[in-house]
């Protein structure tokens, strides 16, 4: 043999070697890969929670938590005016608790400043009346200086004149019986004519002080009488007005000291009626810490309330709703109360009012809406008070026979529930299950779950056995759809409208160009077409079939294929136009095939754009 063809066995042992030995590591790795896939797919009997799925009677309750109260509440309230920027001091208040009887002290409200005014205003109406006085007797005098006028003085003067007349009368008789004398004695020669002259000026002079007298006699009794009577009338009104201004003051001076008698009387507070005192303590929503509280040198202002008597016999409970669950409350619904502090009563009730409007948010929860709900208790123990805490369950619907399972057996994906369920040792199948109701322990199910399925509740730890399907996230291509196909009025100048704005069909990052999550460089998501079908590269611009789908999808509402004419009147004024355009025949509708031809011709430049 020679020496190459010992060469050429030797390489034909070798690669038989070889082979073997890879024959034998591949046995060894598929018998180490059946025993570790046989122990990776077996589960530990023990590690698993399982409850069979039963069907019986279910209850949908809302359970929330609340606190007593009572639906009629006697209020004591401060009545003390407040004096100034402050307020009235408590001096004591009965403990919060306390059972009082009708009659009994509740409040002693500080009264030092009361009792300083009091003396003050004793001293005001003191004055008053010395005013009431004085006016009085001003009127008197008004009243008496005008009677004696009348009766005196004017008489008097009157008088007076009237003699001073009849004096006059009696000095021209006389004159002129001596002026005829010296006629005739002149006429006779016995008498000079000066003399004659001088018993002519005498008369004449006589005459005068008759005319004086008769003038002043006028004046009296038709002017000076008048104007003394206008003033004296005039002295009497004015004072009347004092004694009137007099009055009123003393009145509104004997008015506030009868308020301030009361108001030092309304600082002792009785019970006005049996009851178990609550106070009336405030807290800030924002944090609850105490605004207010009833205690010994607390002030309290006017109207402001200091205690509750409740009356026990008439007892609700108040609770939030959130907002999630106020829409399956209705009034009249029953509930079932537990007293935190009572351990094992039941008590209950139904629903009387539920709010409309949200509750005041806090600081802490701003954006948590709740919905204030009042439960009212049926015959109510006397044991229970107000304010205790009290877990309410409302029970909205109330099912004879449903297939239920332990709310820890379903699991949220995506926007629907799952549960797995046991088909035998080692072999588990995942269902999408229906929820008709749930409460705080049991789910009722309306399809996925058949009756005696067996089903996992520790889902969290065993969530490999699980077969959930790829979530599919919701196409929102339409919104880019809707911008492109949007009427804008013009031919292009508004950006956005297919003319200019980055985004629309062509630039910005996001709108189909650049964004991952839109269909144009995420892996796996279609690598770089636009989620419309429209062009290369995410940036091209929709079909005509898929506005019009769009379109039909969201004015259908009948669902029958075609826009009635009633539909195309609910759209949209901007784009109503457009799609009457499209009704090819003239009848009033369009169809889909209708508004997918227009779109074609509108897009391809047939309409102008």
């Amino acid at each position: 043999m020679n020496t190459t063809s010992l060469q050429v066995q030797r390489q034909g042992n070798a690669w038989v070697g070889l082979i073997i030995c890879l024959i034998f590591i591949a046995a060894i790795g598929g018998a180490g890969y059946a025993v570790l896939n046989k122990t990776g797919s077996s589960v530990d009997p023990d590690a698993l929670i399982t409850q069979t799925a039963r069907r019986g009677p279910f209850d949908h309750i809302v359970l929330e938590q609340g606190e007593v109260e009572s639906s009629s509440n006697t209020e004591i309230v401060c009545e003390v005016k407040s004096r100034g920027s402050g307020g009235t001091a408590i001096l004591w208040v009965i403990e919060e608790g306390t059972k009082v009887k009708k009659g009994e002290k509740l409040v002693e409200l500080d009264a030092a400043e009361l009792d300083l005014n009091l003396k003050e205003q004793k001293i005001q109406v003191i004055t008053a009346e010395s005013r009431l006085a004085t006016a009085e007797a001003k009127l008197e005098q008004a009243k008496i200086a005008r009677q004696e006028y009348l009766e005196g003085v004017y008489k008097t003067d009157e008088k007076e004149i009237l003699s001073e007349k009849a004096r006059a009368e009696q000095a021209l008789r006389k004159a002129r019986l001596e002026s005829q004398s010296s006629e005739r004695l002149v006429a006779k020669g016995l008498l000079n004519a000066l003399t004659l002259e001088a018993n002519q000026f005498a008369v004449a002079d006589a005459q005068n002080q008759l005319d004086v007298a008769d003038s002043k006699l006028r004046v009296l009794q038709n002017l000076t009488k008048q104007k003394m009577l206008v003033q004296f009338d005039s002295d009497i009104e004015a004072a009347e007005a004092g004694l009137s201004a007099a009055r009123s003051e003393l009145m509104e001076e004997t008015t506030e000291l009868a308020e301030i008698e009361e108001q030092i009387t309304k600082c002792i507070m009785y019970a006005p009626a049996d009851g178990v005192v609550v106070h009336a303590n405030r807290y800030s929503s924002r944090g609850g810490n105490a605004e207010f509280v009833v205690e010994a040198g607390s002030t309290v202002r006017e109207r402001q309330e200091i205690i509750r008597l409740p009356d026990p016999s008439l007892m609700q409970v108040k609770c939030k709703v959130n907002e999630s669950r106020i829409t399956l409350i209705r009034e009249g619904m029953a509930a079932r109360i537990s007293i935190d502090a009572i351990p094992g009563m039941k008590l209950t009730g139904r629903v009387i009012k539920v709010n409309r409007y949200a509750e005041p948010g806090s600081f802490f929860s701003s954006s948590i809406k709740e919905y204030a709900t009042i439960i009212e208790i049926i015959d109510p123990p006397e044991n229970i008070r107000t304010g205790m805490t009290a877990t309410v369950q409302i029970f909205v619907e109330q099912l004879d026979d449903a297939l239920q399972i332990p709310i820890e057996g379903l699991y949220e994906h995506g926007s629907d529930m799952f549960t797995l369920v046991m088909k035998g040792p080692d072999q588990f199948e995942t269902f999408k299950v229906g929820i008709q109701a749930t409460n705080d322990k049991m789910a009722s199910i309306s399809e996925g779950l058949a009756d005696e399925d067996v089903v996992v509740l520790n889902l969290r730890d065993h969530l490999d056995l699980m077969k959930l399907p790829e979530i599919v996230r919701e196409d929102n291509s339409g919104m880019r759809d809707l911008a492109t196909a949007a009427p804008t009025g013009s031919a292009g100048g508004r950006p956005g409208a297919g003319g200019g704005r980055p985004g629309a069909g062509g630039g910005r990052p996001g709108a189909g160009g650049g964004r991952p999550s839109a269909g144009g460089g995420r892996p796996g998501a279609g690598g770089g077409r636009s989620a419309a079908g429209g062009g290369s590269g995410g940036g091209g611009r929709p079909s005509p079939s898929a506005i019009a789908d769009m379109t039909m999808s969201r004015n259908d509402k009948d669902g029958d294929g075609t826009l009635s004419a009633d539909e195309i009147k609910a759209i949209d004024s901007n784009f109503r136009s457009m799609i009457t355009d499209a009704d090819a025949d003239s009848d009033g509708s369009v169809t889909k095939a209708e508004l997918t031809k227009a779109m074609t011709k509108r897009m391809s430049g047939g309409s102008g754009r």
